[in-house]
């Protein structure tokens, strides 16, 4: 069953070629928005798998779309988030999150023109994961505080980590860094070990790692 989205997005070329990139990789448009009030009405009105939400959106044209988004994860928590915009500030970023790394994701507009790389974030959100922009994530790991938990980990563990919060899922890191699978494994388990996440659930403890960077920044 094709995943459904709705997407909130002022420019009507973008908005347009959003929705046929995400046509083009076997999902449903359900919904498209043009400002925040009318994004909380399709969500409403859909219930997509995920909603697709630009920060910067009319009335204000301030971060209307941010609020939205961090609305729709508030009232309707089962809808994945996955919000584009055209600034590396991790604060939006860690103020859409909240406490919960869960369905949602945060992407730089420039992604927009990798249609792999939108594809697989929103796969990712509407499945419950993570998908962070590597700006996003580089700035919050080169801002962490003293006596972070991130300390405990190797630079290699850090570099797993640091993909698991983009969204990539072991085969992935594998294959950006360049490591065994078998290899990768080892160093995510050493990463829940290192984390205090031994007993939870395999998918459920890649969030709270993430969760973990992010409360680190």
């Amino acid at each position: 069953m094709a995943l459904r989205v709705v997407i909130a997005e002022d420019q009507a070329l973008l908005r347009a070629g959003l929705a046929r990139l995400l046509a083009d990789a076997g999902m449903e448009v359900v919904g498209e928005a043009g400002d925040a009030p009318d994004l909380l009405r399709k969500v409403a009105a859909h219930r997509p798998d995920v909603a697709i939400v630009d920060v910067q959106m009319p009335p204000d044209r301030t971060d209307d779309g941010l609020r939205a988004a961090i609305r729709i994860r508030r009232e309707h928590p089962e809808v994945g988030v996955l919000v584009l915009s055209q600034f590396s500030d991790e604060r939006y970023a860690l103020d859409l999150i909240g406490t919960d790394a869960s369905g949602v994701g945060y992407l730089l507009k420039d992604r927009v023109a990798d249609v792999d790389a939108i594809a697989d974030a929103v796969r990712r959100v509407a499945a419950g994961g993570s998908a962070l922009d590597p700006e996003v994530v580089a700035l919050m790991l080169g801002r962490r505080r003293k006596d972070s938990p991130l300390d405990r980990l190797t630079p290699r563990e850090r570099e797993v980590l640091t993909l698991m919060a983009e969204g990539k899922s072991n085969t992935g890191i594998a294959d950006a860094l360049h490591l065994s699978l078998a290899a990768v494994e080892k160093n995510v388990t050493r990463i829940f070990t290192k984390l205090d996440l031994g007993h939870e659930a395999g998918e459920h403890r890649r969030v709270l790692a993430v969760l973990t960077l992010l409360r680190a920044a």
